[in-house]
């Protein structure tokens, strides 16, 4: 025997549409909340429009930028990191910078003939922008009468960018302080052809640094200008020279 199915009212096709809305609102609302803890916790993407850091980083790569372990994890002489400049440098729109590091607190850097030297010890840079294989020179900015030596204070960086003729950097505005660091890049992964984990360089010519809390993020950095949300798509924030 077949029992017939009533026929559905209006008021419960009603409560059935309104489950499922509420389902697209719920799932909705739980991917924005996970997007935005990500976004903000864990690693972040950027756009680069710049040529300081050619050609590690080519002009409109997209890196994928790491959050979450410089709270536990000192940043490190090589490591490539994204910034908020400092309040006296022009930065239109709060765009960032990303730049390379190259001391960390109480590390003394000279530039001398070219060359890079920390606490007296020169420098090897492979990573440094090359003309006809040959290492561009660093110089102070500005090349005639520009400071030429630094003592990085406690809880601050020095960066300067691999193509050291196309970059601002802390020759020009000195060191940066640790708290308007974003994070760490360590992806380089759009265009698909540049696919690839960024090279850093610990340098050991100048044996194992022990960072002590004066070289430790601060946490809780916030950027000032809109991440990007998709790969492909042009983003709002772009690190600058």
């Amino acid at each position: 025997m077949i029992t017939p199915t009533p026929p559905q009212t209006a008021q419960s096709t009603s409560r059935r549409g309104l489950g499922c809305l509420l389902e697209i609102v719920e799932t909705l609302v739980l991917t924005a909340v996970l997007f935005w803890v990500i976004q903000n916790f864990v690693a972040q993407p950027f756009q680069v429009k710049q040529h300081s850091m050619e050609h590690t980083i080519e002009d409109s790569q997209f890196v994928l930028v790491d959050r979450l372990t410089p709270h536990f994890d000192a940043y490190h002489r090589g490591d490539i990191i994204v910034f908020i400049p400092p309040a006296n440098i022009e930065s239109p729109g709060g765009d960032p910078y990303i730049k390379r590091v190259i001391g960390v607190a109480g590390d003394t850097v000279t530039l001398k003939g070219g060359k890079v030297f920390v606490n007296g010890i020169q420098l090897d840079e492979p990573y440094v922008y090359t003309v006809g294989d040959v290492p561009q020179p660093t110089v102070p900015d500005p090349p005639d009468g520009g400071k030429t030596t630094w003592t990085v204070p406690a809880g601050d960086l020095f960066v300067m960018g691999d193509h050291r003729m196309q970059s601002t950097d802390s020759r020009n505005f000195g060191p940066i302080e640790i708290s308007r660091v974003i994070g760490r890049a360590w992806l380089r992964y759009w265009p698909a052809d540049s696919f690839g984990v960024l090279p850093t360089d610990s340098h050991p010519e100048l044996g194992t640094p022990t960072p002590g809390p004066s070289a430790s993020p601060a946490g809780g950095t916030k950027p000032s200008a809109k991440p990007t949300t998709k790969p492909k798509p042009k983003p709002s924030r772009t690190p600058r020279p």
